[in-house]
Parts: structure tokens; C-alpha cells; sequence
């Protein structure tokens, strides 16, 4: 792998797991369906991993490699979180990648359009969106026509990432027209900027709400005006350790990691 390839991934670290440690927006059909498989039957995996994984995937892989690390001792994962379009820019640019996840069907079509995946993706999970606010909620908002109200700041993902693209279409859905007081380029701004009280509220994953934990709360959004993501995973083709790389894939879709991303409020396939 390329010297200053690995000084990029370096750079975008987020957070990275030594193999001895302890241990959006489209609504359409997921990618491809999912053969439920066990940890068990899973391949040991050796070397390093690097996983490019979508930002709300933080704090469910960031348990994940852990497991994975336990399960797979001779594996190094490091995972390089942000949103998915700014992932699939780094990848086609030549960043080193082994593992893609997805927060939308779209942005895994532009890799898999561009020839940069191995194989079919592989759907992991779904999630809707959630209006998140300040811990008490302050402002009283209940429901999503409250995000317009007068001396609201509302802040919403950039509309390249599959957060903003989904608030736009909850937005749509109600009838709702506001102006953002900011675009961030992946959801953790917006829930970094709410729950540090710059913002009275957001849209997000549900997820996200759920991560966010006692720093902010959630309201929800009704069925009829939500929008639901695919989560699809896939081994890159220039993944430099694809045989790890593909055990680590098998990981997520099987048994425990199911169960890791059911716990931090994702939905099944």
C-alpha cells in the first residue's frame, strides 16, 4: 500500500483496535439479501482491516471492532468514519479501503458503479430519522411543523450526505419550509451542535439520538412523513487484505453483529 495512502487513512482515523485488545436516504429495496451467517462460521482474519463506515455507524462499529478483534486475535481494524459521499470521494480517489458501509443504497451505487467494489454489497440494517433537541427540550417541540417556528435554530446535514437528503425529504413529507442556521457535512455535527446548545434542534438517525444519550433527546417523527435508510456493506476492490476484509463482512452480517446493531437501535434488513 501506498505511503501517502496510509498517511490518509492516518489522518481520518477515528479510532482503531489492535487485534489483541480485550474482547441514506433511499427507501428502495435493500442491495442484496442477507444469508444469515454465525460468528462461528466465520473465517479468522489476520492483518490490518480498514474500514470506510458511514458516521452514524460511530458508536455500533466502534463496539463491533472489538468484537470482531476478540473473535479474530490476529486482526488490527481501524475504522475511518464520515459521511458516506465524502467516503466514496476518498475511496475513488485512491484512499486504502477494504471495507465500505453505507448509510444508503445511493452512495453504494456510485462505488459500485465506478467498479471499486468486490462482489454484491450486502444489506446490515435499516434506520429512519428522529427530530433531536436539546436535553428538556427547551423549545417544547413535538412534532416536525415546530421546526419552523420563529427563533427556532435548526440545524440539518448537507444534502450530499444520506442524514441531510433524508431531513429533506421528512421536510417535504410535512409541508415544511425553514432555513437552516448551518449545513454540516455528516450527522455527528448536527448532534454535536445541538447538544452543546448552538442549536434548539436537528434531524437525524435515530440512532444518533440514541448515541447521543443524556446530551440531548429525541421526538419522534410520524411513519407517514419518515424516511427509512439501507445499510449496505461491501468489500472493496483494491481492499489490500481482502480476505479479512470479507471475514469482517461476514462478522457484521452474521449473528453478533446483528445483535451489536439491533442494541444501538438499528433495524433488521
Amino acid at each position: 500500500m501506498p505511503s501517502t495512502f496510509r498517511a490518509i487513512v492516518a489522518s481520518l482515523v477515528v479510532v482503531a483496535f489492535a487485534g489483541s485488545s480485550c474482547g441514506s436516504d433511499d427507501a428502495g429495496p435493500a442491495a442484496t439479501a442477507v444469508t444469515t451467517a454465525t460468528t462461528a462460521a466465520a473465517p479468522t482474519a489476520t492483518g490490518d482491516v480498514v474500514v470506510f463506515a458511514a458516521s452514524s455507524l460511530t458508536e455500533a462499529f466502534t463496539e463491533m471492532g472489538t468484537a470482531f478483534s476478540a473473535a479474530n486475535p490476529g486482526a488490527t481494524v481501524t475504522f475511518n468514519f464520515a459521511g458516506s459521499g465524502d467516503l466514496v470521494t476518498q475511496i475513488g480517489q485512491g484512499a486504502p479501503a477494504d471495507v465500505f458501509v453505507s448509510a444508503d443504497d445511493s452512495n453504494m451505487k456510485k462505488l459500485t458503479d465506478a467498479s471499486e467494489a468486490a462482489g454484491d454489497p450486502v444489506a446490515i440494517a435499516k434506520n429512519s430519522m428522529e427530530i433531536i433537541v436539546e436535553q428538556g427540550n427547551p423549545k417544547a417541540i413535538a412534532t416536525v411543523a415546530d421546526l419552523a417556528k420563529p427563533g427556532t435554530v435548526v440545524v440539518l446535514c448537507a444534502d450530499t450526505v444520506p442524514c441531510g437528503k433524508n431531513a429533506a425529504k421528512v421536510l417535504t413529507n410535512a409541508a415544511v419550509t425553514l432555513t437552516p442556521a448551518s449545513f454540516e457535512d455528516k450527522v455527528k455535527g448536527v448532534v454535536t451542535k445541538v447538544s452543546a446548545g448552538e442549536a434548539d434542534a436537528g434531524i437525524v438517525f435515530v440512532t444518533d439520538v440514541i448515541a447521543a444519550g443524556d446530551a440531548a433527546a429525541g421526538v419522534e417523527i410520524p411513519a407517514d412523513l419518515n424516511v427509512t435508510s439501507n445499510y449496505p456493506i461491501v468489500v472493496t476492490k483494491e481492499a489490500t487484505n481482502p480476505a479479512a476484509a470479507r471475514a469482517f463482512v461476514e462478522f457484521v452480517a452474521g449473528e453478533t453483529g446483528r445483535a451489536i446493531l439491533a442494541e444501538h437501535g438499528f433495524l433488521a434488513p
